[in-house]
């Protein structure tokens, strides 16, 4: 019996076999970069726990890391001091907000893009819209800075010309968490929203011509036929998220708040509390441990939220 289906078994032929080199030549440069980029580096994890210091030219990285000394969980200790909690709040904090936020939004916006009934209007929406998520935070803080700095920007102008005292923006922290949230969601909503677009444009429209020849309005279109479609990239953009919940926005947190020490309190997060700490200290093995604690975090949400989806909704989970 096995040798009859053996038999029927069809016999890659020299034609099938290039079609598939073919192939895998055009994964290759894929798979090579995920291989050096995100694997390799992985060997580095055992930093973590080891004394480490930079490699010299007599001690080069290899011999340096056999020779650091073993010392466990101590590189984790920084991340659980009085100052650390701060940023941790800060981190999970930030984080939540902008993901439910960011979500709202971006499918938002998109059933409104989806509206539009005049296409040059539509294309120029996206693009102004998508256009920042390419922006450096770089570009964008300077950007901020043209409207709050406090000698010549334009909102300081403006309150002067009014005869309001001036806000010291860069010295005032209780602005901050709205001032951050807003250039979070200018930057990156635009990302999302064309991902949600897309997925909209893929429905039948005969779907929503059923539903207005029954009665429905736009509003219970949009409940009835929209949100159902779009559930699937919700839920997968929403666990995929949820993994970086432990991750910050390095570039916004550093560049945006000009680096101003009295912000500190609402801009340290993780990951500019342990660039700052390494800055100073030079101690590679903390810098290891804390990327170590945000990459098991993140594994540990993405787990747990892909679980939670599973249970309620199987054909809508990542595995």
């Amino acid at each position: 019996m096995l040798r009859h289906q053996a038999a029927r078994r069809p016999v890659m032929g020299s034609a099938g076999r290039k079609k598939t080199l073919w192939l895998l030549t055009m994964v290759a440069p894929g798979a090579i970069w995920l291989i050096l980029i995100r694997y390799l580096p992985m060997f580095g994890i055992v930093m973590a726990f080891l004394d480490y210091r930079l490699p010299t030219r007599k001690m080069p990285f290899p011999i340096n890391l056999l020779h650091s000394d073993w010392v466990g969980l101590d590189n984790f200790q920084f991340l659980f001091t009085s100052d650390a909690l701060t940023m941790i709040r800060n981190t999970l904090g930030y984080n939540i907000v902008w993901i439910a936020l960011g979500l709202v939004l971006a499918v938002a916006l998109a059933i409104m893009m989806s509206e539009l009934t005049k296409k040059f209007l539509a294309k120029t929406y996206q693009t102004l819209m998508f256009f920042p998520y390419f922006l450096s935070w770089v570009v964008a803080a300077y950007f901020l800075f043209a409207f709050l700095d406090p000698t010549n920007g334009m909102i300081v102008r403006a309150q002067k010309a009014a005869g309001v005292t001036p806000i010291d923006w860069y010295n005032e922290p209780k602005y901050w968490p709205v001032i951050l949230t807003i250039c979070s969601m200018w930057k990156n909503t635009g990302y999302s929203t064309v991902l949600y677009l897309s997925a909209i444009t893929g429905i039948d429209r005969s779907q929503y011509e059923a539903a207005a020849v029954d009665g429905a309005t736009k509003w219970q279109q949009m409940l009835h036929v929209t949100l159902p479609h779009l559930k699937p990239i919700i839920i997968v953009l929403l666990i995929m998220n949820v993994g970086k919940i432990f991750n910050a926005d390095f570039g916004l947190f550093w560049s945006v708040p000009m680096n101003s020490a009295p912000l500190f309190p609402v801009t340290q997060v993780v990951d500019t509390y342990v660039y700052r700490s390494y800055k100073f200290t030079g101690d590679v093995g903390m810098s290891t441990a804390a990327g170590f604690l945000q990459n098991l975090v993140g594994f540990i949400c993405i787990m747990g939220a892909n679980a939670i989806v599973r249970r309620l909704d199987a054909d809508s989970s990542l595995f």
